[in-house]
């Protein structure tokens, strides 16, 4: 497991990369939810997602050799964009490779950075061209299964901890499980008292069924919340989360949906639906507990108009 030296390492090599994101009080999400709410507003990162802090960390790490090599990346959107927009940046070869079911929209943004884009018919065949490529040479940045990563990501938590007020409790998203793994880190050594939960949506259950099953399995994807559906988590996420979150709450597509449309109307915020999911989330910790100081870790905002639109039309929000 990583520790907060590896945060605060983290944090120093990616100064000057990344966006020291805002953590402010929502006003709306307090009037709303009837507890004080702070959110760390990591949607407004570089690519739009936390995502960049991992990615960019990585490609720092990388000797000179691996940096003419290059590296690859499979996604299904968020990450796949932080890796080729930082690897631009750094002037670093990139290969991303999505299954046919990615939005255009990352699929553009990561060509548009310099990235090649290999487009496989499903994950399963882009996770094995990216293991051929890998072969070749090209250095693998996992989303979430690699130390670096972790760390890197811990850096939203470390600036949480700095930032925010009085917390009792802290709520962040899971898909792989990278992005909760580093915040517990920085959060359990900052504010060892707080409450972290994990949220996840129905058909996008990999870290309860790995917590259910005392580890990594594979689990079948359904969710429409393309960004937290990963077949599986990796023992490295596994152990963070089994040890130093609270809890790992499951909520069900439509809720997150009405998650994304009550975020923008109440916070102002345009999030995607794994942001969404965390306020039906956050209301199931309020009814069992009194006393909530609620901390929101907003990860992300890579949906577009249409994607919202055809998801309230589906869900009815």
């Amino acid at each position: 497991m990583i520790g907060i030296s590896d945060v605060e390492a983290a944090a120093s090599a990616l100064s000057g990369h990344v966006v020291r994101t805002p953590t402010v009080p929502s006003p709306g999400l307090s009037e709303l939810l009837g507890v004080p709410v702070t959110a760390k507003l990591e949607l407004l990162q570089r690519t739009g997602s936390f995502k960049a802090r991992g990615a960019v960390a990585k490609l720092l790490s990388l000797d000179e050799a691996e940096r003419a090599a290059g590296v690859v990346a499979v996604s299904g959107g968020n990450h796949g964009i932080a890796l080729a927009v930082m690897a631009g940046a750094l002037h670093v070869k990139a290969t991303v490779v999505m299954p046919r079911s990615a939005p255009e929209r990352a699929v553009r943004i990561a060509e548009s950075a310099g990235a090649r884009v290999c487009l496989t018919d499903d994950m399963a065949g882009a996770f094995a061209l990216t293991e051929e490529l890998r072969a070749e040479g090209s250095t693998l940045v996992h989303p979430f299964d690699d130390p670096v990563v972790v760390a890197a990501q811990g850096t939203v938590g470390l600036e949480f901890a700095e930032d925010a007020g009085e917390l009792t409790d802290v709520l962040v998203s899971i898909g792989g499980g990278g992005l909760i793994s580093g915040v517990a880190t920085a959060l359990r050594a900052a504010r060892p008292d707080v409450r972290i939960w994990g949220a996840e949506t129905e058909g996008a259950e990999a870290m309860s069924a790995a917590l259910a099953a005392g580890g990594p399995v594979p689990v079948e994807l359904s969710s429409v919340v393309s960004t937290l559906s990963a077949p599986a988590v990796s023992e490295l996420t596994y152990r963070h989360v089994r040890e130093l979150v609270d809890d790992v709450l499951v909520v069900p597509d439509p809720e997150a949906v009405r998650g994304v449309l009550q975020l923008a109307q109440h916070a102002k915020l345009w999030a995607e639906p794994a942001a969404g999911c965390l306020l039906p989330a956050a209301r199931r910790i309020i009814a069992e507990r009194s006393g909530v100081k609620l901390g929101l870790v907003v990860c992300g905002g890579n949906a577009s108009p249409a994607d919202v639109m055809a998801w309230s039309q589906r869900f009815g929000g």
